[in-house]
Formats: structure tokens, C-alpha cells, sequence
């Protein structure tokens, strides 16, 4: 019986192998000359800001014969010409062939190269084709000559306000002073505990000032100036050598805010990027006003409803309940409220784990969509990004390759330590995430 069902394997095994033997197509072997060439609708691009709708390049690409039927995934990487793509930003197209940015896109982009508003300079283009653990083929750069705009107000200065009173102490980083309509007058909106300030120029003890009288003139190397906690507005004006303060607040009182009429009131604070006044505040059904230091008169409200600013009587603001980005401009005294969706980081890492509420991020004024996080601690473990403390929309990273996507099994593994996040959405194609 034995060698009756040897036999009969034989005759069942032997043909399969036969065919696996000498059937050449049955298996795909990977072209180890496959190329993907880059193109640019473009070499040179001088981008407007009256123009930000508009298609400013399109880059297509080849399709690389991998030697069989092959799905890769493309990414675009563009870097300052000669920084070898070090540290490229990256546009993920999927499985397209070519991908067409608008001159906001593109200009975002440039911006983010730290490249010069206005002055042309030279921006490498290359496409990577991903193709499962194959690590990719890479096409040859191609070069861009690009003019990029700047798109938000630059109102930084040199100087700073260094002190025990700061939040960086005599060390610094200083807190900045921004530019004022009035040459060499600057202003900063600053919150310091009980402690001593004094005024310097990078960063640096070269440049310094003082104030040895204590009378509001301001002297070389001089004094250290004494100051009480508080929230103030700082105002230093190098062209009369001297300097002033004043207790200085902006926010949201109201029934729908969290402490009602009586207060304290929901801050807002200063945009130096449209020289505005912002907060992102979650609000219940009721009414709001905006008001200076916490205090009544000169407050304001909208009798109107017309987005403008107003001390009329009865002119309290009704508001349904949501989360706001609230603006406030108060030279021309206009104002908005628009729904925003927030971000957090979640997880088994985080303080609250997996169930929340998550660690809440914060707006980046001078980039569009972007979003920060400082010194956030966490644990070894787990951690994923998701909008409204809800799991609608939330992302991770499967590659790490700080691209963010919505792959099952993508939460990021940390270890222990306190970390920089930022989340940067201003390509919606392609999120990415820093953690440093």
C-alpha cells in the first residue's frame, strides 16, 4: 500500500514542479534599471500674491518599468539647491504621475526653504517611486528658479526684553518687540512674574539698555529695571531713549464664555503676523463681548451684526456653542468668529492615554495650517494625532517617515522624554508632523 501512494504522489507533485521549473512568467523579477524621470511644467516661476488661486507649476513624471505590473506610490522632495535634500520638504502624490501645485501651495513651500520674499533663487525638484520594502528609485533633480511672496505681515524686530521677570529669565531666548507704525518706536505685549527686565538688541548683552534713574529714560548698560507681575504693554522708544508700561489685556466676557459676565475674561493675544488680536475659545450658546484689562468702559460689541466693532447700547454679540478662531483688528475695529477644528495628541503615552480629553495644540500665526506643541512629556508608549478630542479624523505615521496617513496599524512609538510637535496641513495631500 505504501508504494502504491508513493507512486500516486509522484504523479501529482512531479508535474506542478515541472511547471514551476521551467514556466519562466511564473514569477516577476524586479528590473534593477528601472528609472522615473522628473519634468517641470516650468523652470521659472515669480509668484504674486494676487495670484494665489492660480496653477503655478505642474511636475509629471515617468512610469518606471519595474520588469512587471507594479503600483508605486510617488514622492515629490524639493530642497535649496546644493542642501543635497537634507532637509526637503515633502509632497506625497500617491499614485498619480504628475501633481499640480497653486501659487499659495508652491509659495508655502518656498517659504518654508526660508527663501528670501522677492529674490529668485534656485529650488532642486526631484520624484522618488516608493514600491513596497523596495527602498525606491530617485529621479534626477531637476532646478526651479523661484520668486516666492511673503504672506504675512513681518513686524520682528532685533530687540527683545531679557530678565528674571521673563519666561526665559537673563538667559533668554527674549521675549520679542515688534515694529510700530513710528520709526525706532517698538512695542511688546508681555506677561512677567515680580522680578527685574532689561532691553537688548539679538540676544546679546553688546547691545543693552537700562533705566539707572528709574524715570523712564533709558541709558547703555544701565540698571536693571524692577517690575511687578502683571500683563503689559511695553513700549521702548530707542529715537527718545526711553521707555514706558502699562497693564495691557484683551478678552471675551459674556454669558456663553467660561466665567460668565463676571470674569476673568478669555485672552486674546497678539498676532504680530496681522497685527491682530486672536484665541481659539470653545463657547456656549449665549452672548459675548470684547473688553480692554477686564474692566467696563470702552468695552465693545456689534449692535449691527456687521463684523464691525461698536459701544452702542444693547449691542451684546449672540454666538451659538462651538469652537471659535476669534480675530479682533482693533485699528479699523473689525472682528470674526469662525468655527475651527482643534488638535490634540492622544494615546498611551500621553497624560490621558487612549480616552482624553487630548493635549491641545496651538495655531501657528505665521504659517497657514499649521498647528504647534512645546515641551509635551510623555511616556513610552503610544501616541496619534486626532482633530475635536473624537477619532472622526485622526492620523499616525505606518512608514515613519513623518509623513501623517490613515493606514491601520499607524500609532507612532515614542519613548520617554518632552518633545516639540508641529502638525502642518498646508498641503492637505500630504500632512506631515515634526517631533523633536
Amino acid at each position: 500500500m505504501k508504494n502504491i501512494f508513493y507512486k500516486l504522489l509522484i504523479l501529482v507533485v512531479a508535474p506542478l514542479l515541472a511547471v514551476s521549473c521551467d514556466d519562466k512568467d511564473a514569477f516577476a523579477e524586479l528590473n534593477s534599471n528601472a528609472v522615473v524621470t522628473a519634468n517641470l511644467s516650468n523652470s521659472s516661476v515669480v509668484l504674486e500674491a494676487s495670484n494665489a488661486d492660480a496653477e503655478a507649476l505642474t511636475i509629471t513624471w515617468s512610469e518606471p518599468d519595474f520588469g512587471y505590473k507594479a503600483a508605486p506610490s510617488y514622492t515629490i522632495y524639493l530642497d535649496n539647491a546644493g542642501d543635497n535634500f537634507g532637509k526637503p520638504e515633502k509632497i506625497s502624490a500617491g499614485k498619480e504621475l504628475q501633481k499640480t501645485l497653486t501659487v499659495s501651495e508652491l509659495n508655502a513651500i518656498l517659504l518654508k526653504l526660508e527663501l528670501e520674499q522677492g529674490s529668485p533663487a534656485d529650488v532642486e525638484v526631484k520624484v522618488v517611486a516608493e514600491l513596497g520594502d523596495y527602498n525606491g528609485i530617485e529621479s534626477s533633480a531637476v532646478m526651479l528658479n523661484a520668486t516666492a511672496y511673503q504672506d504675512k505681515l513681518d513686524l520682528s524686530t532685533t530687540w527683545g526684553l531679557v530678565g528674571s521677570a521673563t519666561v526665559n529669565g537673563w538667559d533668554g531666548p527674549d521675549m520679542p518687540f515688534f515694529q510700530t507704525e513710528t520709526a525706532d518706536v517698538y512695542v511688546a505685549y508681555v506677561t512677567l512674574v515680580d522680578g527685574a527686565i532689561k532691553f537688548r538688541e539679538n540676544n546679546s548683552w553688546d547691545n543693552n539698555y537700562g533705566d539707572t534713574d528709574a524715570d523712564g529714560s533709558i541709558e547703555p548698560n544701565g540698571t536693571d529695571i524692577t517690575i511687578e507681575a502683571g500683563t503689559y504693554k511695553i513700549t521702548l522708544d530707542l529715537a527718545a531713549n526711553t521707555w514706558s508700561k502699562e497693564l495691557f489685556t484683551w478678552g471675551l466676557v459674556g454669558s456663553a464664555t467660561t466665567n460668565a459676565w463676571d470674569g476673568p475674561d478669555m485672552p486674546l493675544e497678539y498676532d504680530p503676523y496681522s497685527d491682530t488680536w486672536k484665541a481659539i475659545v470653545t463657547l456656549v450658546e449665549g452672548e459675548i463681548k470684547v473688553r480692554k484689562n477686564n474692566t467696563w468702559g470702552g468695552d465693545y460689541g456689534d449692535v449691527d451684526s456687521d463684523g464691525i466693532l461698536d459701544q452702542e447700547d444693547g449691542n451684546n454679540i449672540a454666538v451659538t456653542a462651538g469652537t471659535y478662531l476669534v480675530t479682533v483688528n482693533l485699528k479699523d475695529l473689525s472682528y470674526s468668529l469662525e468655527s475651527i477644528d482643534v488638535w490634540g495628541i492622544v494615546g498611551s503615552a500621553t497624560p490621558n492615554a487612549w480616552d482624553g480629553p487630548d493635549t491641545k495644540f496651538k495655531l501657528d500665526y505665521s504659517q497657514e495650517n499649521v498647528w504647534y506643541l512645546n515641551n509635551m512629556t510623555l511616556i513610552d508608549g503610544e501616541i496619534k494625532f486626532r482633530q475635536n478630542d473624537a477619532w472622526d479624523v485622526n492620523y499616525g505615521d505606518i512608514d515613519g517617515d513623518k509623513i501623517l496617513d490613515t493606514d491601520d496599524g499607524n500609532n507612532i512609538v515614542v519613548t520617554a522624554g518632552t518633545y516639540n510637535f508641529t502638525l502642518d496641513f498646508s498641503n492637505p495631500d500630504s500632512p506631515t508632523y515634526t517631533m523633536e
